[in-house]
């Protein structure tokens, strides 16, 4: 060996490269130095090779290499001042049997590699949270953290040597020993979730996220496995009352009924937080009312109103939905007292709820119930309720987290069920007003025969009318206003009295129609914002109605419609027809014209006027059979008729559903006289003449003088203001009417005569002995009539 030798150059091997290096002889002198070395000591090469290692220490230390292996040792630095290094020691292989010795050096305050992973391996197995547990290829346990999850207190070191299932058999079965020998078998590392009961709780399960990872040496062969494990069971836990508050937010309050809602509130809670649930309300919620803000009486009403089970208990509920609780135990009377939860863990069906509520008592009883929950109902400081809560098959009793979890829930289903109740009062309300309304009756007329249905569930806006008209005939109406609630019961009373109003003057349908867009479309000009701001416009836009006149003597019906479903006719044959009504535009949403058909009807034929289409092509062909059936039955009265319409709608979903039926009827010929005269003054006298005669006729001798004056006065003014023929025309209906037609247009009115005026009283004459009259307009001219009351109502 060449004790000059420069050893710098010689970099080679994997050690060259972690800091400060030195070789040694047999006899302890330096035979390698390297730069490192020189950079830590201060010593060039040509100093320290071939020299005792020795000389390098600052006072009296093991020179062997083997006694300084690993060991911290003070050197002497060239420059004199000590440094305390720690030295590695390893065997080299020399020629023949020399051994020469690699000593790696670095300074004292740096870190080493080897005590960091002795420190690492320390802390996993005696002070992680984690559980770390190393295997042998047989599944023996080789190392484990006795401070792991599960493991605390109950494993000891007796357990190395023992296989892992015999250590924690909660936690190792079949399918988990089957993942472990395949990680030894095939080196791959592997990763799942796991629930098992550890030593330290076999009472309850436990979730897990487990690792496994194989131990190999640097050739590749697998000495064993590692398993690393987390509890995850808080974390699971507290994600799943997550999910479950989101569950409840998006399945309780689908709908704004209480009764559904409360159903929803159990259906949630049973069984992810408890074996049974139950929900009561107070008995004024379901009416859309409620109790003042505040704690209620013990003597409150409570009905049932959701009940829910888990599968396999088979549990009975003690009250059937909508049921009054007759008596409740003292944690429910306190808690709608306090208006506070109440937790009970360990539950006891004693005395006192034998005698408040020996149902529910023994209900449980038999059941096996052994921790409760009772958690108030309020919104808006407004007792609803009250929601239970049941253990039954799961063995622990509910904690704090579970009430918390519980109140949290029963709070956000408070708030839509108060939603629910202010709905059903709105409900409530916009019904009542709606059937005060509608008409409860329809007027006595003979034109027709007149059944209806009007099926609202939510208030809607549709409505009907049966109008009697002058000339003894009659207008059928039925119309659907978009919307629910006050506002379209509402507007549905602003449309009917508009309605009314109009038909008194006789328009034809489709000039009501014409007027009816103008009411619906709101104000022009200079106040048309005030529509905008009331929103009235808007309410009453999209309405879609029907108008039919009929008149008994003609037996002729005038349609016409406004986007609503056409009208169905049905014969006495029983054939169905749709006329063919030209649709037009919704009320208020664009322009007329609307457009009239007239239809000539045997008598005994029905009308069918609908918010839904009866028109059996806008069905399916099953539901158009049924309707033609139902429909068709000539031996079926109209009210049965309506009925098997009505079921037959709701079986298809439909909630609101507005049904007039009117079978027409005919005036007898003798009920009827009509005259044509000639445009003449001195057939004034031969007009009476005609009128006393057929009088006498009819029995109405009692008229004579009333009538006499009647035609006098109309027959009169139609030859004063008309230049052809005159019509003169009694009906002998429910009252006595007088027509008189002429080919004016020229409308009369009723004057108030001074007493120095010569003229002017003949109409307010007519108006003080006839119960009404009017004028109606016709394509030719006008027609003046007059009613009086028969003798008999006089």
């Amino acid at each position: 060996m060449n004790p000059r030798k420069d050893t710098t150059a010689r970099r080679g091997g994997p050690d060259t490269d972690r800091g400060a290096r030195l070789v040694l002889d047999e006899q302890g002198l330096i035979a390698e130095w390297n730069q490192a070395a020189r950079e830590l000591l201060g010593y060039p090469a040509e100093e320290v090779l071939g020299r005792p290692v020795a000389r390098l220490l600052a006072r009296e230390q093991p020179a062997s290499p083997a006694a300084t292996a690993g060991a911290t040792v003070t050197a002497r630095h060239r420059d004199g001042h000590r440094l305390d290094i720690r030295a590695r020691v390893s065997a080299l292989p020399g020629e023949g049997a020399t051994v020469r010795w690699c000593v790696l050096l670095d300074p004292a305050e740096g870190t080493d590699a080897e005590m960091v992973d002795a420190a690492l391996l320390s802390a996993l197995l005696t002070e992680s949270p984690l559980g770390v547990q190393v295997l042998d290829p047989e599944l023996r346990v080789v190392r484990l953290n006795l401070a792991g999850p599960g493991l605390r207190g109950a494993v000891s070191q007796e357990a190395i040597g023992r296989r892992a299932r015999e250590v924690a058999p909660g936690m190792v079965d079949d399918e988990t020993e089957r993942r472990l020998r395949s990680v030894v078998e095939t080196g791959r590392p592997m990763t799942f979730g796991h629930v098992g009961r550890p030593p330290a709780d076999p009472d309850h399960d436990h979730s897990y996220d487990v690792s496994l990872l194989p131990l190999k040496d640097p050739t590749g062969t697998i000495h064993g496995v590692v398993v690393a494990s987390q509890d995850v069971t808080e974390r699971q836990q507290a994600q799943a009352r997550l999910n479950l508050l989101v569950e409840a937010g998006t399945r309780i309050g689908t709908t704004l009924d209480v009764m559904t809602t409360a159903e929803e509130l159990a259906e949630v809670t049973a069984p992810a937080l408890a074996d049974i649930a139950a929900v009561e309300v107070l008995d004024d919620v379901l009416t859309g009312e409620a109790p003042p803000p505040g704690p209620v009486s013990s003597e409150a009403l409570l009905r049932r109103a959701g009940f829910r089970a888990a599968a396999g208990l088979n549990a009975t509920p003690a009250y059937s939905p909508g049921e009054v609780i007759p008596g409740y135990p003292p944690s429910f009377t306190a808690c709608l007292a306090d208006l506070q939860p109440r937790l009970i863990r360990e539950l006891r069906v004693d005395h006192e709820w034998l005698v408040h509520d020996p149902r529910r008592a023994e209900l449980l009883r038999r059941a096996g119930a052994h921790s409760t929950m009772v958690v108030p109902l309020t919104a808006r400081g407004v007792v609803l309720g009250l929601a239970s809560f049941y253990r039954i098959q799961t063995p622990d009793p509910f904690e704090e987290d579970d009430l918390a979890l519980a109140v949290e829930i029963g709070a956000r289903a408070a708030v839509c069920l108060d939603n629910a109740r202010q709905y059903t009062r709105e409900r409530s309300a916009a019904l009542t007003l709606q059937r005060s309304l509608l008409p409860q009756t329809v007027p006595v007329q003979n034109a027709v025969e007149v059944a209806w249905r009007h099926e609202s569930t939510r208030g809607s806006g549709d409505w009907f009318d049966v109008i009697p008209l002058s000339g003894a005939r009659v207008a059928l109406v039925v119309g659907h206003l978009v919307g629910h609630g006050m506002q379209a019961a509402a507007d549905m009373g602003r449309l009917r009295t508009a309605i009314n109003t109009l038909a008194a003057q006789d328009p034809t349908p489709d000039e009501l129609l014409a007027q009816l867009h103008d009411l619906a479309s709101g104000p022009t000009g200079e106040h048309a914002h005030l529509t905008d701001d009331d929103g009235a416009g808007a309410h009453l836009a999209g309405v879609t109605c029907v108008y039919a006149i009929y008149d008994p003597i003609s037996r002729r019906c005038t349609f016409a419609r406004a986007g609503h479903p056409a009208p169905v006719i049905v014969y006495p044959n029983g054939s169905l027809e749709v006329p063919g009504v030209p649709a037009g535009p919704p009320l208020g949403s664009d322009h007329p014209p609307y457009e009239t058909t007239e239809v000539e009807l045997p008598v005994g034929s029905t009308i069918a006027l609908s918010t839904s289409s009866l028109a059996p092509s806008d069905h399916p062909p099953e539901g158009s059979a049924r309707l033609r059936r139902i429909l068709g039955n000539p031996h079926r009265s109209l009210k049965d008729t309506c009925d098997a319409i009505v079921r037959e709608r709701q079986d298809r979903g439909e909630e609101s559903t507005v049904l007039l039926l009117a079978r027409t009827q005919s005036l007898r010929a003798d009920q009827v006289s009509t005259w044509t005269l000639p445009n003449d003054p001195a057939l004034v006298t031969t007009a009476r003449t005609l009128a006393v005669r057929q009088l006498a006729h009819w029995n109405l001798q009692e008229l004579e003088f009333t009538t006499e004056l009647i035609v006098s006065e109309l027959v009169t003014n139609a030859i004063r203001y008309a230049t052809g023929p005159i019509q003169l025309r009694l009906i002998h209906d429910l009252t006595l009417i007088c027509e008189v037609t002429d080919d004016s247009s020229t409308a009369p009115h009723l004057r108030h005569a001074y007493e120095t005026d010569e003229g002017g009283r003949g109409l307010f004459l007519i108006a003080q002995l006839t119960r009404r009259w009017g004028t109606r307009y016709t394509a030719r001219g006008k027609t003046i009539w007059a009613e009086q009351a028969l003798p008999s109502e006089l």
